[in-house]
């Protein structure tokens, strides 16, 4: 990727305390949250859509707000790169949206309203600096004009693709954990610190509100929690990534943040062909990659490890094709090769046991019938 350096300075245990210190903090604020969200009334019953059967707490996300904000606070006391137009544009986005999630959680806001709110603060942030830049090589120069629209987009649309896979316990919180720290590796190489601590930063958050988000879950993020993980994840992309000019910028992103941004597509363009209203098309159904695979007979647990492996494989792939080494490229194509060879011979071998199984059930149903004659 253009633009990658090595020489930069990092500072390794800088990273590693914004990692701990927003885990150790959205751990132990969790439990806060879920006693918030009882006593305000925030609580999902189930619908025609959901896996849960009874009510359950959904503004956990107030948990990994605190703990990301809490460790920004204490990093911008110890970098001076975080005393700037954008940083402030940043948290003062990161903020509404917050507020945005939690008082939705409340409520239930009217999904145009949140897309009007949402649009105010990527206008926010993009009015602070931050934007994305991909204005070089391969793409003609007056493409610059597009800067703005497309970071408002990029911004409005990651925001809500993580709201959009929020439908399995732990499912939300797992694949932004590893979309965060794909990302953190990507701005390594990038060389941008403070984005790299950003995306550190989610990484803990997230992870640390996973222990009682796994299923058996305990407490639902709610939009509080995924509007916040799309919107920290769009912003840090765009400081750490797409600072790299090229088309190998779009395409690392694009693996990093595969699976929320392959359903969101997916859900966009599902629901055009339903002709749905506008309105409707940010309202959940039962046609997300979560709900397909729970629909084909996998378990609640063995879809969200599918789709943390997805996400995994994606999130390799990204670095690997960043850091432009052949050798790690041509090791990683092997890899998958034999992945995907492992995974077809599985499901044939599963395939075949079951057509056993049912011809064996067969034969002795037709053995326990009396013959006549």
């Amino acid at each position: 990727m253009n633009g990658l350096t090595y020489e930069i300075h990092h500072d390794w245990i800088l990273y590693i305390a914004a990692f701990a210190s927003a885990f150790a903090i959205t751990l132990v604020t969790t439990p806060l949250a879920k006693k918030i969200a009882f006593k305000v009334g925030a609580v999902q019953h189930p619908r025609a859509r959901d896996m849960h059967t009874q009510p359950m707490p959904r503004m956990g996300g107030i948990a990994i707000v605190i703990g990301f904000l809490a460790t920004m606070g204490m990093m911008a006391l110890l970098m001076p790169g975080f005393r700037t137009w954008e940083y402030t544009g940043f948290i003062v986005g990161a903020v509404i949206v917050a507020a945005l999630g939690i008082v939705d959680d409340k409520l239930d806001l009217h999904p145009l309203l949140k897309l009007a709110v949402q649009i105010v603060v990527a206008v926010v942030v993009v009015l602070s600096g931050i934007r994305i830049e991909i204005v070089a090589w391969p793409f003609p120069a007056y493409l610059e004009n597009f800067a703005v629209p497309l970071t408002i987009i990029w911004i409005v649309a990651m925001t809500n693709a993580v709201n959009l896979i929020d439908g399995l316990d732990g499912l939300a919180a797992g694949v932004s954990a590893i979309g965060a720290l794909c990302l953190m590796a990507l701005c390594i190489l990038s060389g941008s610190p403070l984005a790299v601590v950003l995306s550190a930063t989610l990484a803990g958050s997230a992870l640390g509100f996973l222990p009682r988000n796994f299923n058996p879950a305990e407490i639902f993020m709610g939009d509080t929690g995924t509007l916040f993980l799309g919107y920290v994840l769009a912003v840090s992309s765009i400081l750490g990534v797409f600072k790299g000019y090229t088309l190998v910028a779009v395409l690392v992103v694009c693996f990093a943040l595969s699976l929320p941004i392959f359903d969101t597509v997916f859900a966009f363009f599902r629901r055009i062909y339903r002709q749905r209203s506008v309105s409707a098309w940010m309202h959940g159904d039962r046609g997300h990659l979560h709900h397909r695979l729970i629909d084909k007979g996998y378990s609640h647990k063995q879809t969200v490890i599918i789709l943390y492996g997805v996400s995994m494989l994606s999130a390799i792939i990204a670095v690997v094709v960043a850091a432009q080494n052949i050798h790690a490229m041509v090791i990683t194509g092997l890899f998958l090769l034999v992945l995907l060879l492992m995974l077809f011979v599985y499901r044939h071998r599963i395939k075949h046991k079951g057509n056993t199984c049912e011809a064996c059930e067969a034969r002795e149903n037709d053995s326990e019938v009396p013959h006549e004659g």
